[in-house]
């Protein structure tokens, strides 16, 4: 579906384009990321530099829409981020469709090295979910305290979050709408685990050239097919795609 977005922050359609499939029962992982046209997932080493008001308005749809929003620990740092923040009426449309009013954030990171100082801790209305490796479950609690739950999402190997535990532990807490955004990291080992259903990626009609990464970064190759359910375009330049996976 191709079609204009002219003022995408007043668009009503968009509760339609990023609605969840209903009756889960597991989890639903949707990535969510922008690139310039020349592949480049940041724009001098943040992707917020690439956003425009549509690109904020449908991601602020996908975090209205989501039960959980995933996230790597080097985003976290690197865009500085903090709890959702949404609006009153989003907060009581969520609260009919049995949500929680604010979704919240859950940080995969190895080491557990987060700052307890940081806005994820200090500017939230619920404790972030840590999910860290077995080896780091005691340091991260001690460090962390009571600003976060931490939860050991260690498989087989102790020294790694297995990705597959990270979302089964969300599934136990009822959170099967997942909204990952990013980092390439995350959304590579995602990927290569065949864990995303669904890729929604922001075109930007920007350049940036040097050496930003992609969108996924990993060690490994793989080949899945997606298919389109929506294109859409703005006024500004900007393109709004949405992927799922084929069969």
């Amino acid at each position: 579906m191709l079609g204009p977005v002219d003022s995408p922050a007043d668009d009503a359609r968009l509760i339609d384009f990023y609605a969840y499939p209903d009756n889960l029962e597991t989890c639903w992982v949707r990535g969510n990321m922008i690139t310039s046209l020349d592949g480049g997932a940041a724009d001098d080493g943040k992707s917020g530099g690439l956003a425009g008001p549509g690109d904020r308005a449908v991601f602020l749809q996908m975090r209205e829409a989501a039960d959980v929003i995933l996230v790597g620990a080097a985003t976290v740092r690197i865009e500085n981020y903090s709890g959702a923040q949404l609006s009153v009426g989003a907060r009581q449309a969520r609260q009919r469709r049995g949500q929680a009013e604010v979704p919240p954030i859950a940080v995969v990171t190895r080491s557990g090295d987060l700052d307890p100082t940081a806005l994820l801790f200090t500017r939230t209305e619920m404790p972030p979910l840590i999910l860290t490796c077995t080896r780091s479950f005691g340091d991260t609690c001690s460090r962390l305290g009571s600003a976060a739950e931490v939860i050991d999402a260690s498989g087989p190997d102790p020294d790694s979050v297995d990705p597959a535990s990270a979302l089964r532990v969300l599934a136990q807490r009822k959170l099967f709408r997942v909204l990952s955004e990013g980092g390439p990291s995350l959304l590579g080992m995602l990927i290569e685990n065949s864990l995303l259903d669904e890729l929604c990626l922001t075109a930007a009609p920007i350049l940036v050239g040097g050496s930003a990464r992609r969108i996924v970064t990993g060690p490994s190759h793989v080949h899945i097919k997606m298919r389109r359910t929506h294109l859409l375009a703005d006024d500004d330049g900007y393109l709004y795609t949405r992927y799922v996976k084929a069969g």
